[in-house]
């Protein structure tokens, strides 16, 4: 074949593939996802974000279901109510509904679920902040579930449709790492360790004459580089958290493509070892803050996309304070905090790296930042499995990640949480936000709460994590915005 007949035969095979989805058919699609879910595919056993990615709201189903506006609305529960001072909340559970495997779904299943995050030895992230709350559960029919809380909590149905309260079925709740079994649109079919995870439609749901897509298939591409050869090579159809934003605009000016950019919960943060010396001085973690130029950050890892952040919290939420100027950048006053904390330099750190593009690239900006100040950050690249089996077992000095969980500004009273953040004043503030009522009240402590977090240093706030959903033009249905880690694959259609 001549140079310039295999050129344009290149050409039609890759217009081709542009042209339709990866898997050739309509009724199929093929995602990218940057981190692969670990250690396993239980949401309510593991800290993964990645994990809701995968099975929330698609093989996993909670009581109430949180929206991509951030609203909340009934899933398996059909309605919801509670008492006056918000310390007992009833539950209306839908009829007619099954488990994968054909096991019926019924207030058992929320009593056995829920008991199971409380247990001792639970690894449930949220055991402390929700589970441990409830003191008791009442089931006086199949089809009602009452909790009772120790202290009332406004964020209740909320803290319902997260990923760390779905519901479990006691026959088959040991094997959700992996093969998790709900009672959602899609079953869980295959997991090829290190490349896939494939999901396919489950006829019997409820609403499955409206779910258009009868397999899809998570492909796991960490490295950006790689994200955007897969999306123009056709290998994927779309990806709901595109992880390259310097190529954003190439995408933007190919008609084959649809962008959406959008915000997400994730604090984007360098989290300090507080329980390590010398991080367990505050002028010392105030002289990383100071140390380091949030602006430049954003503008060198995430191409000038993502809002400034001065404490965990970001702009959409409700109550958010903007406290980006309690820590300002200030090189001089980094170091003068350093020699007045004793600080002998060149003060010799690791800097723990995950793979996401803004901890990497974001990592460089950071280390070249805190050299000025006489901080030496060894950069240490680690995979996502290694991360959580390392930094976040509270092995590290510095290391950068996004929070993306909503509200969770309440693992700063856990002590035991990676960061080992202990302050008894942060208790009472959290304690009197859990049990206050009036919402103004609550607007109010919820900004005293940030204002200590942002005083005390515990961590270096830097931006609200952005959403890029870069996918093939006739793909419709991503989420553009993120107030839960959660891909909505019922909503899906070409």
């Amino acid at each position: 074949m001549k140079p310039v007949t295999r050129l344009l035969a290149a050409v039609l095979l890759t217009a081709t593939a542009l042209t339709a989805p990866a898997q050739g058919r309509r009724d199929s699609v093929v995602l990218g996802m940057t981190l692969e879910p670990a250690p396993g595919l239980d949401p309510t056993a593991a800290s993964a974000a990645a994990i809701g990615e995968v099975v929330h709201l698609n093989v996993l189903e909670g009581l109430t279901r949180i929206n991509r506006d951030g609203s909340v609305g009934p899933l398996l529960a059909e309605s919801w109510s509670a008492d006056p001072d918000g310390k007992v909340y009833t539950f209306r559970l839908r009829h007619g509904v099954k488990f994968h495997d054909g096991e019926a779904f019924d207030a058992s299943d929320v009593k056995f679920s829920f008991e199971r995050a409380k247990a001792e030895g639970s690894t449930n992230k949220a055991k402390k902040a929700v589970f441990d709350n409830i003191s008791r559960i009442d089931t006086p029919d199949p089809f009602t579930v009452i909790l009772v809380l120790n202290n009332a909590d406004g964020n209740f149905p909320f803290r319902m449709g997260e990923t760390t309260a779905v519901i479990l079925d006691p026959k088959s709740a040991a094997t959700t790492a992996t093969r998790p079994v709900g009672t959602g649109p899609f079953r869980f079919e295959d997991w090829k360790k290190g490349t896939s995870i494939t999901l396919v439609r489950n006829d019997a749901w409820r609403g499955a004459a409206s779910v258009k897509m009868k397999k899809v298939t998570f492909r796991f591409i960490s490295e950006p580089a790689a994200q955007v050869a897969a999306l123009l090579a056709g290998d994927i159809d779309g990806m709901p958290r595109f992880g390259a934003p310097q190529n954003l605009q190439q995408f933007q000016s190919d008609k084959r493509f649809t962008v959406e950019i959008g915000g997400t919960e994730g604090k984007t943060i360098v989290s300090i070892n507080n329980r390590k010396k010398p991080f367990d001085d505050v002028r010392v973690r105030r002289a990383l803050a100071a140390a380091i130029d949030r602006k430049a950050v954003i503008a060198g890892a995430m191409e000038g996309y993502g809002a400034p952040i001065g404490s965990h919290m970001v702009p959409s939420d409700a109550g958010y304070v903007d406290l980006t100027g309690v820590n300002p950048y200030d090189p001089e006053r980094a170091r003068a905090l350093l020699k007045e904390a004793g600080v002998a330099t060149p003060l010799n750190v690791t800097l723990t790296l995950p793979p996401p593009q803004y901890a990497r690239k974001g990592g460089e900006i950071v280390a070249a930042q805190l050299a000025k100040v006489g901080i030496v950050a060894k950069i240490e690249n680690v995979e996502w499995a290694q991360w959580l089996s390392g930094a976040f077992k509270g092995n590290f000095d510095l290391t950068i990640i996004s929070h993306v969980e909503p509200l969770d500004f309440d693992r700063y009273a856990d002590p035991a949480y990676y960061w080992g953040y202990d302050s008894r004043a942060y208790k009472d503030l959290l304690a009197r936000y859990n049990t206050t009522i009036d919402s103004k009240a609550r607007l109010a402590i919820l900004g005293d709460i940030q204002k200590r977090l942002a005083e005390d240093a515990v961590n270096v706030y830097m931006f609200q994590l952005p959403q890029f959903a870069v996918a093939r033009k006739p793909l419709k249905g991503l989420w553009s915005s993120s107030p839960i880690f959660a891909n909505d694959l019922a909503a899906l259609s070409w």
